[in-house]
Formats: C-alpha cells, structure tokens, sequence
C-alpha cells in the first residue's frame, strides 16, 4: 500500500472515530419540576413533586433538575447521584417553616456530629455535583423567626421537650469535586452554605443575604473539609460571612479532621460579625489558608477573626491575609483564645488551642479599633507578623498572651491612646 494511501485510510479510520464520539455524545437531560407536578405559586407545598423528579433523573441516569421561573415551596429536598440542580432566572426555592417539612438526619451542627435537621437542599455522598443558575433559594428566616415568636407568646416553651433546630439553607456533606455557582442565597433560618467532610469543592459568584435579626445566619461555613475555594461571592449576614471549622470539645477532638487547604478571594464582606473567622470550632485543626483581595465593610465587626476556647484544642496555623481593604469596620485583627466563655464552660482539653504562624500583607483601611489579640497564658498566640499594613483607627490594637509578635510592617495611627498596648508580661 502506497504512502498515500496509508494517508487515506488513516484520515478515514479519525474521521470515523470523530463522528461515533459526536454520535454518542448527548446533552444531559433536563427534568423540568413545573413539568413533573411543582407549582410555582409560592404557596403549594413541592417537596414530594420535586424530590420525585431528582429520583426520575436519577434512575434514569442523571442529567439536570430545572427549578423555572415561579416561586416553589418545599421541604428539604435531597439531591442524588448523577444529578445536578440548576435555578433558572426568577426562579425561586422558597423554604417551608413547618418543622415536620425538614427530617432528622446523621450530619454535624456546631462542631458534634448528632442527629440534625435536614438542609433545606442536601447533597450527601456525590461526586461532581453542581448546583448554579441564576435563580434564589430562600430559606424563609424571618418567616421562622416570627413564628418561634408567635409559638412563645401562645404557650411558653416546655423545658423538658426535645429543641428541633432550623434548617440551614444548603449542605454539602462528604462530597467530592462539587460546585455552587451565581445564585441568590437568601434569608437562611441557620447557617447558609455549610461544606461539611468535603474535598475539591468550588463556591463561585455567590450573593448571599440574611436580614440582621435573624440569629446564627453564617454566610459559609467549611467545616472539616479540604482543597476548597471561594470566589467572587458577596455576603452580608448576622454572624461571620465565612467561618472555617474543623469540631468543638471532646467530639472535635475524636473526629480529628483538619480544614484545611483553603482559598479565598475576591469576595466582599459587608455586615457580619467577621469576615473569614477560624473557629471557634478549631478541635480538628486549620491549616494552610488563604484570604485574599476582599474587601470588609458596612460595619463588619471583625473582618480578620480568630476565635477559640479552652476546651477546643487544635492547630491553627499557616494562615494568610493579603490584599485586603477595610472600610469602616469596628476592628481590624481580632484573636480571643477565650471568646464566649459563658456558661456551662467545659474543661480545658489536655492539649490547649494554638494560633501560629499568620501573616497579614498589605491590609489597609479605616477601622475604628485596632482590635485585639488575646492568647491564653499557657499556650499564647505565636508568630503573627505584619508586612506593609497601613491602618487608621480611633483605638490602638491590645495585645495579651502573644509571643514572636513581628509589627515593624504595620502603621497604626490611631486618635486615641497608645497604638499597641501590651498588658502582658512577655
């Protein structure tokens, strides 16, 4: 056989491989849930029309779930595998507040892992789900806040009763290669977005909003969890926009799974009680973070934020702000080793918490304090250096219990008072 043919019969064998791949190649199936029985009214309640069109989707080899455009009513829904949630524009996933709505499930809340109430949305045990649009979930808070209230006026509460906690809004427990991309997220009764025993998630171009009287409405939560990034989002919430976890106490400590490996970017903090806090659950260790280019405002009270307590033990460590702007918030650095000790207070834990090794590079802005940084006596805060950081603020930033402390790279101007005061004897 001539070279020439050779030539031929190779660009005849390629062009058939070519058109048996576009041949086998389908788009994902799309299960539209207003087509499978959801009404979008914001009254009917969906959650067995929409659970039974992931199941569908599912059992016929996965594909996509379309939430369109209407306001849709449901429980907790659950995703499963080979299915991915899409919320097209003005569509809406609008929360029940009928606790029955939302089961109990094995999961972990506030650092100890115990039966819990189901997200709203739960995706449990998936590889490579994603759950994006440019639609809302809404998670009804207020509406739960005001009828706890309504509950207490009726008939005060029964102490000896069992306490049911609310729903967060999204759960993401133990999932690998996951995203969440350029949705609403609105008004969660609890916690927003919880990444729990997760490896390779992405949250990108998230706008997340909790009104300010509704309690424990974290923005992010990452929770034990590792190779996880956070991009673009934009949050303002009643406690921290973004809270890094790894287990509380005893539990924490058996558990014994870091977070760790952690990017976040381009991402604005507006009012919260912290931008990206570590803990207070730190019993499993944090470890290799990364803040960077964000912006802090509208009052955030803590933007750079280290919470613990005695009885949590853990690392952290190997952590770094960069490139961060500060506008107006209440402090500029906050470390409590002792945050929220009320009662009951649990033991120290054998091995006492530990902070080290931070950097802070070119965090600059207005705040109104310094802010604080309080070690505990038997094991201070360790090896936090600041380069380039220009900061003004009325009060001077506290230093207790902190060693290895490196501030030649930090400009403090404050109009009150020395700019760091020292009340230890190190």
């Amino acid at each position: 056989m001539t070279q020439r043919n050779w030539t031929v019969l190779a660009a005849q064998c390629l062009l058939l491989v070519l058109l048996a791949s576009f041949t086998a190649w389908q788009p994902p199936k799309r299960y539209n849930i207003a087509a499978n029985g959801a009404i979008g009214d914001g009254q009917t309640l969906n959650t067995q029309a929409i659970q039974a069109t992931i199941d569908k989707c599912s059992a016929a080899g996965g594909g996509t779930v379309v939430v369109p455009k209407g306001t849709f009513r449901t429980g907790a829904i659950f995703l499963k595998k080979g299915v991915n949630l899409l919320i097209e524009k003005e569509g809406v996933l609008k929360g029940s507040t009928r606790q029955e709505d939302y089961p109990q499930v094995a999961t972990r809340w506030e650092g100890t892992e115990q039966n819990f109430t189901a997200a709203l949305v739960n995706a449990t045990d998936l590889t490579g789900v994603t759950v994006e649009g440019e639609g809302t979930i809404d998670g009804s808070g207020e509406e739960w806040g005001e009828a706890a209230r309504q509950a207490r006026l009726q008939q005060p509460p029964d102490p000896t009763a069992p306490r049911l906690g609310r729903p967060r809004l999204i759960c993401f427990q133990n999932c690998r290669k996951a995203r969440i991309a350029n949705l609403q997220l609105r008004n969660q009764a609890v916690w927003c977005l919880h990444i729990l025993y997760c490896t390779g998630l992405v949250a990108e171009n998230l706008t997340i909003r909790a009104a300010h009287n509704i309690p424990s409405s974290d923005g992010i939560d990452i929770d034990s969890s590792r190779d996880v990034r956070i991009s673009g989002c934009d949050i303002d919430v009643n406690d921290d926009c973004i809270s890094i976890k790894s287990g509380k106490d005893a539990d924490g400590l058996r558990v014994n799974r870091p977070s760790e490996n952690i990017l976040i970017e381009k991402t604005r903090f507006g009012y919260g009680h912290g931008g990206v806090a570590m803990g207070s659950e730190t019993s499993g260790g944090i470890r290799r973070v990364e803040v960077r280019n964000c912006v802090a405002e509208a009052d955030n009270w803590a933007p750079i934020r280290f919470k613990s307590q005695p009885s949590r033990g853990g690392v952290v460590e190997d952590i770094t702000y960069r490139d961060m702007v500060l506008r107006n918030t209440r402090q500029a650095f906050e470390f409590n080793m002792e945050w929220r000790m009320v009662p009951p207070i649990a033991p120290p834990a054998k091995v006492l918490p530990l902070v080290r090794n931070v950097k802070l590079i070119n965090i600059t802005g207005t705040v109104a304090s310094g802010g604080r940084m309080h070690g505990l006596k038997d094991s201070p805060i360790e090896n936090v250096s600041f380069k380039n950081c220009v900061v003004t603020a009325q009060k001077g930033l506290v230093l207790e219990n902190v060693r290895g402390l490196d501030t030649s790279g930090l400009k403090l101007t404050v109009a009150e008072g020395e700019a760091i005061v020292r009340r230890d004897a190190q």
